[in-house]
């Protein structure tokens, strides 16, 4: 029997066993590296072996539980869809969950972990395979080719066969494990063991390992066999930095609705998952995403989930009295089993990984990107302290998770204005090196803590806020011209309109989100003119930098405004 490396069967490549907590194993199959992991929800993940920046083994990387950290220059990779969700070296941009590790199929059964080169090969059949009565024996690593262990196997058992690489002997299965064409692994399990089995494994390991050093003897005589060359795609040089790569912003999924509930007073929590049960695409902490209501509107809101927590997102959404529907459309209208679409998730507000200390500040629902920010850092034990000001104790929402908390979490209720002033000045301090802020929550809010922050010596790029929408009165009486440096055009933005309604007048593909100022969706380069900055999202040294726009809402102090677009 010759093996190839298109093998399609499923072959146990570990024990379960091999799998302990916070454990990364080292499998082979097939002349391939595997790093194997079991992360704290139970799910087992088969990935190639190397880290997708320098090729490092991810085996000898850190198993944190919900992600896969790189020693080497700290690359993470998320449980389920094994995408980059953090890069050390750019902590403040997002696409990295474009970058996705290569991923193999993977089964937990009998006691052992199982892939294959495809989903579709035909599993072992086994009898009696639901009732636990399947006891797995110690791997015996065997230098010898994979079809001469197995014909090994079935003569010094006297049993038919060999069925490809498997030997059924009496009370024995044996799989034949191809490591590589010169290099096996005997994985066994008998079924029905006495209640003794120290003895049962002894005698069955000494067989075994007699059998080996007959096979090995025999290898040894033989022309040693050409290795498997996998075939590896190659990684784009790109990857040594931060690459260039385009997250769309029109894509979007069909979800169901997998559970509602009142998290809190006026906050109903919605869970949303895949409906065939698969996992849901990569997200960072921070991340947010848009969901299609069925009155039409799109409304932007965050992802609250920690770390590879991939089968549903949860996002809480806070029933305003004073709304233009879309919270009353998810409150009142949507039901468990609905079907919604949402985008991606995009990330405007991406958490660093490299502070010394972090401080976390929310305010009403602006908990949602605060409490999965707080969840990565609690599972990569880095430090924080998280500030959570609500009306009153029933106004808290996610009260479960957030109890799950091992940082510092303190929920502040009823608290008036000074006594919140004086609470987040003493939990930010005087800023020193590596400290970072985020906030999220009413503009009062944001607008106080910045202030502090300010007061506080904490240099604009150490604080990091999220607003939900721009509550400035926009001033669009003024009228100039703009030049597109890249689409050769110059266009006249009259009193009235924005620059991003006159671009797409023009014909010109502008991406934008919340249209409001918030998001920084539609921000753009400026090579030349005075901006006149009306959005939320910039932070006060990028706007003194009149280097971007947000075309949705500012406009041109100048008479005259060149974009790079």
């Amino acid at each position: 029997m010759t093996l190839s490396i298109d093998d399609a069967r499923w072959h146990p490549i570990a024990s379960s066993d091999d799998l302990p907590f916070r454990h990364v194993f080292h499998g082979q199959l097939l002349g391939r590296e595997l790093a194997v992991w079991r992360a704290d929800d139970g799910n087992v993940n088969i990935w190639e072996n190397r880290c997708l920046h320098r090729g490092v083994r991810l085996s000898i990387g850190i198993n944190e539980g919900g992600e896969l950290k790189c020693q080497y220059h700290g690359w993470r990779y998320a449980n389920r869809s094994a995408g980059c969700t953090y890069i050390p070296a750019h902590p403040a941009d997002a696409p990295a969950r474009r970058i996705q590790n290569r991923t193999y199929p993977v089964r937990e059964a009998f006691g052992l972990v199982w892939s294959a080169q495809s989903e579709g090969a035909a599993f072992p059949d086994l009898p009696r395979a639901e009732d636990g009565t399947w006891l797995p024996l110690r791997p015996m690593p065997v230098n010898a080719a994979p079809e001469d262990v197995a014909a090994g196997l079935a003569k010094a058992f006297d049993a038919e066969g060999p069925h490809g690489l498997i030997v059924r002997a009496g009370d024995a299965v044996y799989f034949v494990q191809p490591v590589d064409s010169g290099r096996s692994v005997i994985r066994g399990l008998v079924s029905d063991p006495t209640a003794d089995t120290a003895p049962l494994l002894r005698e069955k390991n000494r067989t075994l390992a007699k059998l080996r050093d007959r096979l090995e003897r025999a290898a040894a005589r033989k022309p040693a066999p050409a290795p498997l060359q996998p075939t590896y795609e190659k990684v784009s040089a790109e990857l040594a930095t931060m690459p260039d790569i385009a997250v769309p912003h029109g894509g979007t999924m069909i979800v169901v609705v997998k559970r509602k509930w009142q998290t809190a007073r006026g906050v109903t929590g919605f869970e949303l998952a895949d409906r065939s049960g698969s996992h849901l695409p990569t997200f960072q902490p921070g991340a947010h995403i848009d969901v299609h209501l069925p009155s039409g509107l799109v409304r932007q809101y965050s992802i609250t989930n920690g770390p590879g927590e991939l089968l549903s997102y949860v996002i809480g959404v806070k029933r305003e009295e004073v709304s233009k529907g879309g919270s009353h459309a998810l409150a009142d209208s949507v039901r468990e089993g609905d079907l919604l679409t949402i985008s991606e998730p995009r990330n405007n507000f991406p958490l660093r990984r490299d502070a010394t200390r972090t401080v976390l500040v929310a305010a009403g629902i602006g908990i949602t990107p605060i409490l999965s920010m707080a969840r990565f850092l609690d599972k990569s034990d880095l430090p924080y302290e998280l500030h959570y000001f609500v009306r009153d104790a029933n106004a808290a929402a996610f009260r479960d998770r957030l109890n799950a908390l091992r940082g510092k979490v303190t929920v502040h209720d009823a608290l008036a204005r000074d006594a919140i002033r004086q609470t987040i000045g003493e939990a930010l301090g005087r800023w020193s090196f590596a400290q970072h802020v985020y906030i999220c929550g009413p503009g009062s809010m944001l607008e106080m803590v910045r202030a502090l922050a300010a007061d506080l010596a904490w240099p604009d790029e150490a604080v990091h806020f999220e607003y939900f929408k721009n509550d400035r009165v926009i001033d669009d009486s003024s009228s100039f011209e703009i030049e597109l440096a890249r689409s050769a055009m110059t266009l006249q933005v009259p009193a009235g309109k924005t620059i991003l309604e006159v671009m797409r007048e023009a014909g010109v593909t502008v991406l934008s989100s919340c249209e409001q100022g918030a998001c920084g969706t539609c921000m753009t380069t400026v090579i030349e003119g005075e901006v006149d900055h009306q959005d939320v999202y910039l932070n006060e040294s990028e706007k003194r930098a009149n280097k971007a726009i947000m075309t949705c809402v500012s406009r041109a102090k100048s008479a005259r405004l060149v974009l790079d677009i």
